[in-house]
């Protein structure tokens, strides 16, 4: 019965070819604007580590000036000081745990037939890597006597690898970092996550680096950091290491990895524990307040997803919705055009419901074509949109439609054919057969 309806809905939606290509137009304009709108916020909002959810935390302390309010959102510091991070690392409670920063170096080739050039090094730790499940073509990270020595040791991602190596496993290796030479112990596979989560205190949707070196080079090589920095107080000292070790700026993004969402507290009361020390010593003097954060949580509150993409989105689901409003009156006036037929149809007993649900199935015929060519727009509005942001995003794909799109794409098809649909399917059920056999 169904396949019966919807073939006299097919026909119907032939008989009619530009009122129906009308309907189509519109819901394609509502559904190639929505789905535009709801992928960019969908990959600007998609956490690339969901199953993490529970034991992937981001801290965070308020050692700020006790008479200034920091510069950022939530009321206290985005990142925590270095002398800081030499102190919560000496807790054992977490699975993993890992700093790190970002320096801006030059690199010396091997091959005297490349030119130096600059590239931003990230400094971490080893867990770093299995705590965000970067991958490797070859070899894999340094373990942890590397870190604590530190071994000259780095791990390089593909497009390095292609520049430096020509593509080829590298492991064994070197390159050198302004007057350091350094091993390669693992290439990254190809590692573009839609959010870099490690770091959300920089544009969240730049491509992650390309070198990485054990954390515990920033005092021998004396690496300042490149990314975002903020202090309040200046620090005295002769060398490098002395400054560092007292100063108050804040430039690191710490995680730490649980076993268990249980030991969530236990590795709170330890961070507690450690400000309250501080605190005795002249430090932390405002109120204490150490967070450990989620990644969606810390997502939210640092706007990934800015206002205006949100907004864009819900300004296009009332675009869609409007479209599907107005041509409620170009269905209505297509149905109840064939009264007559739909009149005899009814005298020889055909249903209420039959009637209806024939339309309404046309309705939606129109409403999954006009979402079809809907979708085509939309991809190419976000080809558009990449082309415009490929030097920010490094990526001619990075907005892209994925099968949570598509499906959301059929769903606001179907909504769309539905809203414009249902009223005059429902009043050509309604007219009494009697007046249609009179016209007929």
């Amino acid at each position: 019965m169904l396949a019966y309806h919807l073939r006299l809905a097919w026909l119907s939606v032939r008989r009619h070819p530009v009122l129906s290509a009308l309907i189509v137009a519109g819901i394609a304009l509502g559904v190639g604007l929505s789905t535009w709108a709801l992928t960019v916020r969908h990959v600007l909002s998609r956490n690339p580590l969901p199953h993490k959810d529970e034991t992937l935390l981001y801290v965070r302390m308020d050692a700020w000036d006790p008479a200034v309010d920091p510069p950022h959102t939530g009321g206290i510091p985005t990142q925590i000081t270095y002398r800081d991070l030499r102190g919560i690392m000496e807790s054992d409670l977490p699975l993993r745990q890992a700093g790190s920063y970002v320096s801006n170096l030059y690199v010396y080739p091997e091959s005297p037939d490349v030119r130096p050039f600059r590239e931003l090094v990230r400094l971490t730790w080893s867990d770093f890597f299995p705590m965000f499940e970067v991958p490797f073509r070859y070899g894999g990270p340094w373990d942890e006597a590397a870190d604590a020595r530190p071994e000259a040791v780095a791990v390089i991602g593909s497009e390095v690898n292609q520049t430096l190596f020509g593509g080829e496993n590298s492991v064994g290796r070197t390159l050198r970092l302004r007057d350091r030479e350094f091993t390669v112990v693992g290439v990254l596979d190809d590692w573009r996550p839609s959010i870099r989560v490690y770091d959300l205190t920089q544009n969240p949707t730049v491509p992650p680096e390309d070198i990485y070196i054990p954390f515990n080079w920033i005092e021998p090589m004396e690496l300042q950091t490149s990314g975002n920095i903020d202090g309040w107080r200046s620090t005295d000292g002769e060398t490098f290491a002395e400054r560092i070790a007292a100063s108050e700026s804040v430039f690191i993004q710490m995680w730490v990895e649980l076993a268990d969402p249980g030991d969530r507290a236990a590795y709170q009361s330890f961070l507690d524990a450690y400000a309250a020390d501080q605190k005795r010593l002249g430090r932390f003097q405002r109120p204490l307040d150490n967070r450990l954060t989620p990644i969606p949580e810390l997502m939210e509150e640092l706007e990934v997803v800015p206002e205006q993409a949100q907004a864009m989105a819900a300004a296009s689901l009332l675009f869609l919705l409007v479209c599907a409003l107005n041509l409620i009156g170009l269905f209505l006036g297509k149905f109840l055009a064939r009264a007559p037929q739909v009149g005899v149809r009814r005298a020889l007993g055909a249903s209420r419901w039959n009637v209806f649900l024939e339309h309404l199935l046309e309705a939606e015929l129109v409403g999954l074509a006009g979402g079809a060519l809907g979708l085509g727009l939309a991809a190419g509005g976000l080809a558009l949109l990449n082309r415009a942001m490929a030097e920010q995003l490094a990526s001619d794909a990075y907005f892209r439609l994925d099968g949570t799109m598509l499906a959301a794409a059929v769903l606001l098809s179907l909504v769309a054919g539905l809203v414009a649909g249902l009223y005059p399917a429902w009043r050509i059920c309604r007219v009494p057969p009697a007046r249609h056999l009179k016209q007929a």
